[in-house]
């Protein structure tokens, strides 16, 4: 479905906005943080992926509200709008009034906001295409290890629905190939290892000149002061690298102290606690802690998911 309002489209609904979203989800996490930042209230649908439970998203009745069966959905009287990076632009555009403007009137602000939202978003059905390109586009890879430690609960016979049924079918397949290697074969699956560890590299870069903007414009937010989208796109990929226990691989020792302190002042605003604490899902949960022992039992597998890739030359002869 194409990203943005479906006006000609109308759901059955009991609340100006409602939500339909998963508590994995990165992109629903970034829209429940906005939602919160803005004040608007919705009526909230869980909808459960495989990670979490069961393929609900490819079910007869998400169907209906999204044929192609990707969350998030906001819904506004009744219209879906696409598109996690779209949805956010939606609502702050339809905020109550006394709302805070998550959008910089000054049209050069404006602009580096969008262009933020962009390389935060993930766009596409494979979003790893962009690893180098967008953060958004890297995360995925850093979350194969949480994928594994989370299907170990998941029976076999629920992923198979999605080999039937997922318009996707290379998603349940991977599920099925970590359900059957589990956590602790992940370092002989060198794909998957490839995968994370280019990851790793790139989302280092990323976190890069996410320091850098930081230290230019003196915080405490991306751009200066005032919390834009920008910020509100930031908390899900930062909080993904807490489940999938990386943030250490980018942030420990010392290193990008500008990120840290950002991300500490992320999560003591009240929308952290609203969208991702109150939205804790037991299952990640277990998941990171699975990760933690695991890496804890087996050196060469906390150094198959910690490594970066080597830096690309591609990159870098372009940069020179």
């Amino acid at each position: 479905m194409a990203g943005g309002l479906h006006a000609d489209v109308t759901l059955p609904h009991e609340q100006e906005f409602e939500l339909y979203h998963n508590a994995l989800s990165l992109c629903s996490k970034k829209v429940r943080v906005c939602l919160a930042e803005l004040g608007i209230p919705y009526a909230s649908r869980h909808v459960d992926l495989i990670e979490t439970g069961s393929y609900e998203n490819i079910g007869r009745r998400f169907l209906a509200v999204n044929p192609a069966g990707l969350l998030p959905v906001l819904v506004h009287r009744g219209h879906p709008v696409y598109e996690s990076h779209e949805q956010i632009r939606y609502a702050a555009a339809h905020a109550p009034a006394g709302a805070p403007a998550l959008v910089p009137t000054d049209p050069v602000l404006a602009a580096e906001m969008e262009r933020w939202v962009e390389h935060t978003s993930l766009i596409g059905d494979d979003p790893t295409k962009a690893s180098r390109e967008s953060a958004g586009g890297a995360v995925p890879g850093l979350t194969v290890p949480l994928f594994a430690a989370m299907i170990e609960d998941i029976p076999a016979r629920r992923i198979v629905e999605g080999l039937l049924f997922h318009r996707l079918k290379t998603r349940p397949l991977a599920f099925m190939v970590l359900k059957g290697r589990g956590l602790r074969g992940l370092a002989q699956l060198q794909p998957a290892v490839r995968m994370v560890q280019r990851s790793i590299r790139d989302m280092g870069d990323h976190l890069d000149v996410l320091e850098s903007a930081l230290r230019a414009r003196g915080g405490p937010w991306i751009l200066g002061g005032a919390l834009s989208l920008a910020d509100v796109s930031w908390v899900p990929i930062l909080e993904r690298l807490v489940e999938a226990d990386a943030m250490h691989v980018f942030l420990g020792d010392g290193r990008r102290r500008a990120v840290q302190a950002y991300w500490d002042r992320l999560r003591a605003r009240s929308s952290y606690a609203a969208a991702v604490g109150a939205h804790a899902h037991p299952a990640v949960a277990r998941g990171t802690a699975r990760i933690r022992e695991a890496k804890a039992a087996d050196p060469a597998l906390r150094r198959a998911l910690e490594t970066p890739a080597e830096p690309d030359r591609r990159r870098n002869a372009h940069a020179a």
